[in-house]
């Protein structure tokens, strides 16, 4: 078996840079066993029997947050036989934390110097050689991105891997301390292994319970720990825990006197760009205008241009690569004149190359076997147009994920969550919350998963209860359907639309953590925020495609099982019914008969709750709701509903087909996507919720809140903005809609409650003493 070696460092250091760097595509996804904490484990390209295993981004090993405990564990139970700790070489004295508690581990140990082309670029320098002798163990310089000392650091751990040697650092804590620790590891040295007795030392003299429950010492032993302990802690007037966290950064800071020096000069470009990017005044404009350009390029770019050529070639008639304009201009005058004069269909093979569609080659090939018919609607009228029209999305998909991509690769993203954080404190959240919601952009899943880094419960809480009302991948197909169905066709004069989806999902969070912060159960005050600001620099190519492929192939897998076997069941709900007191298969052939089908019965049965909406009729309702398996499936069920209903026979497009369902109603077609944005998430996201709330009640209330949210969000949408635009009539549901509004102003500005005395926020000693 090959050697297992895994990346350890701070978020932002480089590690999955790196990771890609060794990996490229021999990689794989999972979660460590028992939680949901991202596992990626990929073989290295130089030596595919060699694993390399991305271990969780931390600032320390103590455990604090699951991603701590996970990477604590993973190297305490000898999962490595060597650990390359990734180090930003222009922030040494906050990542050689990490790396120093690595050390004490006792497990073979490479130092990796990263970004020291940034180093060299300020004109500062690093001794590695030094460095390399007060750590004990080996020091390679590199920068990833480039991807210099790549191959060394990884030679370096595979002679490691073959000759393991435990590092032997010189540094030490004061004298005082180690004699402690001295004192502590002969007490337990019967119980703990000789490699990690001075890890298990400065636990025990800490006080840790995990440690002290995994060593499982008797109560005498923990006696005489004890006893030491306190007689230190009098000594020094502090906690044990502290006087450790004091003594590792004196020691890390001797270090870096040592071996680093530093060039006298003015400011970086990076500090230049953030006192800009970052600054008061201009950093949320900034943010604005980023995003507004973002979901524009995406939506109105990829969906006039890319997605509705594939859309031709997927659910359409075919690709018509050239005299495109020609034809398009032959059928309108054979429909403005041709058609009542009898003359044939223009031939699109007539006016330039043209490859025929999936749906008349399904639907060619399944004739040719003597299908039957119900089979031949089954596979063109359900799968094909459901699944076809959510695949024809995947261009905005892969525009919208390479522009995140970039961002996030370049820092950015980094700065946003520290902008934001001026602005979540305001309402009683932080900038950790805000994280979810950007990785919500990609995915709800991974988005609720995140939330796990918040310690104070209260805002882990708020912050699952909310972060899914950022548009996901999955709902941007909602938002270019709207942004079709308003345009009609005319681009331009509605840019606007994907962009205020996408602020509006934002808007909602900001209201719903003020609303829900006057609630004792989520009253107090927001936890402290920390985060490493990388320098900028322009993301690999390589990077920013594996991001967006990792994005866009959870949207193809999903489409593929998920709304594949969907779009089955919702065929058989249109196509099945009862007819004349007897169940079966509906003859397709009879006017009106979709409104015997078993959808068109469940629709009517919920379309009383969407009506005051402006989207009651039984196709909408059941559209929202087969919304709720995944959000691809909305378009997905107008793909199958106007394949087959009046609207499809009578429009080609699926957008004005969708516009007909609601009534070509402006305001019904901005309430429903409000709705189906801001409701419960997928089933995937809500079993997600589950596991992350542990607890049945919280999740009811977390599906129960983002659904009576979204309801009144579109109930004031299309009442009021109906009546305000002449397509709404006053009436007792605007009444509903004032009172509704005006219960919402209330909650925003009424006094918060007071958190109880035993809810304060937990504190992180090594942060506070890093943010210092």
């Amino acid at each position: 078996m090959g050697a297992r070696i895994a990346l350890a460092g701070n978020p932002n250091c480089g590690k999955t840079t790196l990771f890609n760097q060794l990996t490229g595509a021999n990689q794989y996804v999972g979660n460590w066993p028992g939680v949901t904490v991202e596992k990626k484990e990929g073989a290295y390209k130089a030596a595919p029997d060699v694993t390399v295993t991305d271990l969780p981004g931390v600032y320390s090993l103590s455990p604090y947050s699951p991603e701590e405990v996970v990477t604590r564990d993973y190297l305490l139970e000898g999962g490595p036989d060597v650990v390359i700790s990734i180090v930003d070489a222009t922030n040494l004295e906050r990542n050689l934390y990490l790396t120093t508690q690595i050390l004490e581990l006792g497990v073979p140990v490479v130092v990796a110097l990263n970004m020291m082309d940034a180093v060299s670029k300020s004109g500062d320098t690093i001794d590695a050689t030094r460095l390399s002798r007060d750590l004990g163990c080996p020091v390679v310089e590199m920068s990833a991105l480039k991807g210099s000392g790549v191959d060394e650091a990884m030679n370096a751990a595979l002679r490691l891997a073959d000759a393991p040697q435990a590092p032997k650092p010189t540094y030490r804590f004061d004298a005082a301390v180690e004699d402690a620790l001295g004192e502590i590891g002969r007490i337990v040295s019967a119980n703990a292994p000789e490699s990690v007795s001075r890890w298990h030392a400065i636990k025990l003299f800490e006080g840790e319970a995990r440690a002290i429950s995994t060593l499982k010492l008797g109560k005498q032993t923990l006696d005489q720990v004890k006893a030491v302990r306190e007689r230190v802690e009098e000594d020094w007037d502090d906690d044990a825990e502290s006087i450790v966290v004091g003594e590792r950064y004196d020691a890390i800071a001797h270090l870096v006197d040592a071996c680093a020096t530093r060039s006298a000069r003015g400011m970086t470009p990076t500090q230049k760009i953030d006192r800009v990017v970052t600054s008061r005044v201009l950093g949320i404009p900034i943010f604005i205008a980023v995003m507004f350009v973002v979901y524009w390029l995406a939506v109105s770019i990829g969906g006039s241009i890319v997605t509705d050529w594939a859309n031709d070639g997927i659910s359409g008639d075919g690709w018509l690569y050239t005299g495109g304009a020609a034809y398009e201009q032959a059928v309108a005058d054979w429909e403005e004149t041709g058609e009542a004069a009898g003359l044939p269909e223009p031939d699109p093979a007539e006016y330039g190359l043209f490859i025929p569609g999936l749906t008349p080659v399904v639907t060619g090939a399944l004739e040719s076997i003597g299908a039957a018919p119900w089979v031949i609607s089954l596979c063109v009228d359900g799968i094909v147009a459901g699944v076809g029209a959510v695949i024809g999305f995947i261009p905005q998909l892969i525009i919208l994920f390479l522009l995140l991509g970039f961002l996030e690769g370049c820092g950015y993203l980094a700065r946003v969550a520290f902008i934001m954080d001026r602005v979540f404190r305001r309402f009683g959240l932080s900038g950790k919350s805000f994280i979810p919601m950007l990785i919500a952009s990609g995915c709800g899943v991974p988005a609720v998963m995140a939330t796990k880094t918040i310690e104070n419960e209260r805002d882990r809480r708020m912050t699952i209860m909310t972060t899914t009302m950022i548009p996901c991948g999955a709902k941007l197909p909602i938002i270019a359907l709207v942004f079709g169905a308003l345009a009609g066709g005319d681009y331009e004069s509605t840019w606007w639309v994907a962009p205020v989806f996408y602020f509006l999902g934002l808007a909602a969070i900001i209201v719903s953590c003020i609303m829900l912060k006057k609630f004792r159960a989520f009253a107090g005050d927001a936890t402290p925020f920390v985060m490493e600001l990388p320098a900028y620099h322009l993301p690999t190519v390589k990077n920013v495609l594996l991001s967006m492929w990792e994005r866009v192939k959870s949207y193809v897998v999903k489409a593929g099982t998920i709304i594949f076997l969907s779009s089955m069941v919702i065929w058989f709900l249109m196509n099945f019914g009862m007819v004349d007191g007897s169940f079966g298969l509906l003859d397709t052939e009879v006017d009106g008969y979709i409104d015997n089908s078993l959808m068109a019965g469940l629709g009517s049965g919920l379309a009383w709750i969407f009506a005051p909406l402006g989207f009651g009729s039984w196709e909408s309702a059941v559209t929202s709701i087969t919304g709720l398996v995944a959000k691809e499936n909305v378009v997905a069920t107008v793909g199958i509903l106007t394949s087959l209903g009046e609207a499809g026979e009578t429009d080609p497009t699926l957008w004005s087909a969708f516009a007909a369902m609601l009534g070509g109603s402006s305001a019904a077609i901005m309430a429903f996507c409000a709705f189906n944005l801001l409701c419960a998430p997928c089933f995937a996201a809500i079993g997600t919720i589950r596991r992350q709330m542990a607890s049945a009640k919280w999740t009811w209330a977390a599906i129960g809140y983002m659904c009576a949210f979204a309801w009144c969000v579109a109930l004031v949408i299309y009442q009021i903005g109906g009546l305000i635009a002449g397509e709404v009539a006053f009436g007792l549901w605007t009444v509903v809609a004032f009172l509704v509004l005006a219960g919402m102003l209330f909650l925003l500005l009424r006094p918060a409650s007071k958190a109880r005395a035993d809810e304060s926020a937990p504190s992180h000693l090594e942060l506070d003493r890093a943010s210092a």
